[in-house]
């Protein structure tokens, strides 16, 4: 995850919990009306922040999934051009 990416998911989150405090305001107010709209408000600052993350934790496994990738080709490139050991070196 990059520096930028981590920036977002932390501001988004920001914006979920203060969404989520006016709801919380509203509700105790007896504000139902204002609080029901508040809640579909935060519900969708919920569902922007979760798609976000899963979004970064795809992209993450992804590049895992490259890097391991690369690495297997590697070692098995650097096997490929091994010399066999000598005839009676101990292998038997």
């Amino acid at each position: 995850m990059t520096p930028a990416e981590s920036l977002i998911l932390d501001a988004k989150q920001a914006i979920l919990e203060e969404q989520h405090r006016r709801f919380q305001v509203l509700q105790e107010e007896g504000h139902w009306q204002e609080a029901l709209q508040q809640f579909q408000v935060t519900l969708s600052c919920a569902s922007d922040l979760l798609n976000h993350s899963l979004a970064v934790l795809e992209q993450v496994l992804s590049d895992r999934r490259k890097a391991a990738q690369t690495t297997t080709l590697s070692v098995d490139h650097a096997a490929d051009h091994r010399q066999p050991p000598p005839p009676g070196s101990g292998d038997r």
